[in-house]
């Protein structure tokens, strides 16, 4: 085997033994390593050049940056995540031709539109969804990744909720997790706008919690403006606090009268 190669694949075992024992800070410090000494390999992107070790560098390679990815999630690094699906990405479309399926493909690729939906990426979660092919839409990875949007332009925020139960990867979680709270918060800002005060009990199936320690606790973290009393979330003090903006009426009339002016001018 060539040289090259074999010490990278020794490091990437180093990495995968620090991964195994949780220790993330070492993974991140092997992992640039790794980066660094694929670009020695003239078989990957955006090369792609004929090499006796084409195949099995290609191989290595996907592996590190499926790891990487992965790895991301662990450390709860969003840009790390998108830097590195962003490398793995060609390996799944321009040497698809040149490499066995990875198992780890549509779970990653489900990943990604989830960390879209979760960034409040729509637009771009559509124009991925359109390069899949019509077999990985039928994967229950992306399956799921489609009825969670969907289920969030609905409105039903309950099912977007209870899909956190029924995850088909183990790795979705975080963003589940980071989803669920963008809910909460859309329903928090919508609920202080619509009533002056809501009931515990009602406030808790509002924000679709199953107790009152936990409403409690994000009062606490999350809106300490509210006032919690006699059994009532009041919000009156949020909308006091909210500050109020002038509306430039004398601007707005100026602006409309030159319109007209320019209007009148043209015809």
């Amino acid at each position: 085997m060539d040289p090259k190669l074999t010490e990278v694949s020794q490091l990437f075992e180093r990495f995968k033994a620090a991964f195994l024992r949780k220790d993330f800070d070492a993974c991140v410090m092997f992992l640039s390593q790794l980066k660094v000494m694929l670009t020695e390999f003239r078989s990957l992107p955006p090369l792609f050049e004929e090499t006796p070790n084409a195949v099995h560098e290609l191989t290595l390679a996907r592996d590190i940056y499926e790891h990487a990815v992965v790895l991301s999630l662990k450390t709860e690094d969003q840009d790390a995540f998108e830097r590195d699906f962003f490398q793995l990405k060609p390996y799944y479309t321009d040497a698809r031709n040149r490499l066995p399926p990875s198992p780890q493909e549509h779970p990653i690729l489900g990943l990604n539109l989830l960390r879209l939906l979760v960034q409040n990426r729509i637009a771009e979660f559509h124009t991925e969804l359109e390069l899949l092919s019509s077999s990985a839409l039928e994967n229950p990875c992306i399956k799921h990744a489609v009825e969670l949007e969907q289920s969030f332009m609905e409105g039903a925020y309950n099912r977007v909720l209870s899909a956190r139960q029924t995850v088909p990867h183990e790795t979705y979680v975080y963003f589940m997790d980071l989803l669920a709270k963008t809910v909460r918060d859309e329903i928090a800002g919508c609920s202080e706008k619509a009533y002056d005060y809501l009931s515990i009990k009602d406030a808790c199936q509002m924000l679709l919690y199953t107790s009152d320690q936990e409403l409690l606790k994000y009062i606490d973290e999350e809106h300490p403006e509210w006032d919690v009393k006699d059994g009532l979330v009041i919000f009156q003090k949020a909308k006091e606090s909210a500050p109020c903006k002038e509306i430039p009426s004398l601007q707005l009339i100026n602006q409309t009268l030159s319109y007209a002016r320019e209007l009148e001018r043209i015809v």
